[in-house]
């Protein structure tokens, strides 16, 4: 390209791992980042307004190509901790979810949950910012990100996504990968996963830089988050895609 890569990440406390290197200076010359939440992130690389986009996996069926292009992701085998279902009473007596505005995978997700696992039929009700206020009653909420670590402890309630998905199926869950929607060639892939790597193997640096004081983030990072893509996450990932309704995230 006769440009920088136009690389989209997550602004989440999860996601700072896989951009320290990024930020430490690592590839300037070849990338520009731009940050945003999920969902945006996604229609970034569906419209070809950047070239590589940390997305949320349920994007993936809507695109006419794409390569994963890294070994790392953001995933779960168990407890995820940041992307609930917060709740004032039981689940089995919500009435109405409200839904998460920033990604549509924890969206898709909490779908298969509620009628596969929960088996329950609540409305579902799109939102935008502020809703976690609405959180009241029978009135429960899906909430991903910084917002669910810092609601843990204030909610009555809290089912953890990550946990729900790994009691129904047996498998680690896979929120998001890094694609591209066009080829990249070997060294820049080789360059790219050198870069992930420096935060994986930097943990210590990147929880000073982070300056979040409600949720531990050394436990965050060293038990609920996974950052490596292997057979058993990619089974995972098959068993999402094969569940959703692909019509639903165009």
């Amino acid at each position: 390209m006769d440009r920088k890569i136009r690389v989209g990440a997550v602004s989440y406390l999860n996601t700072k791992p896989l951009i320290y290197g990024f930020e430490k200076g690592l590839m300037k010359e070849e990338v520009e980042l731009v940050m945003d939440y999920p969902a945006n992130i996604a229609s970034m690389l569906l419209n070809d307004e950047i070239d590589i986009g940390l997305v949320p996996v349920a994007i993936l069926p809507a695109l006419k190509e794409y390569y994963l292009i890294s070994d790392y992701c953001i995933a779960c085998d168990g407890e995820v901790a940041s992307v609930c279902l917060f709740s004032e009473v039981p689940v089995n007596e919500i009435q109405t979810v409200l839904l998460d505005y920033q990604s549509k995978t924890s969206v898709a997700l909490l779908k298969i949950l509620l009628k596969e696992h929960w088996n329950i039929e609540p409305k579902l009700v799109d939102t935008s910012s502020g809703y976690e206020l609405s959180i009241e009653a029978e009135t429960a909420g899906l909430v991903i990100g910084d917002r669910a670590l810092e609601l843990r402890s204030k909610s009555k309630y809290s089912y953890d996504l990550g946990l729900a998905w790994k009691e129904l199926t047996g498998l680690p869950f896979v929120f998001a990968v890094w694609v591209s929607n066009k080829p990249m060639d070997k060294q820049f892939i080789e360059m790219f996963n050198m870069t992930n790597e420096l935060g994986i193997t930097h943990i210590e640096d990147v929880i000073k830089m982070s300056n979040f004081l409600t949720f531990d983030l050394k436990l965050y990072y060293s038990k609920y988050i996974q950052y490596k893509i292997d057979n058993k996450k990619q089974n995972g990932l098959n068993e999402f895609l094969a569940r959703i309704d692909k019509q639903s995230y165009s």
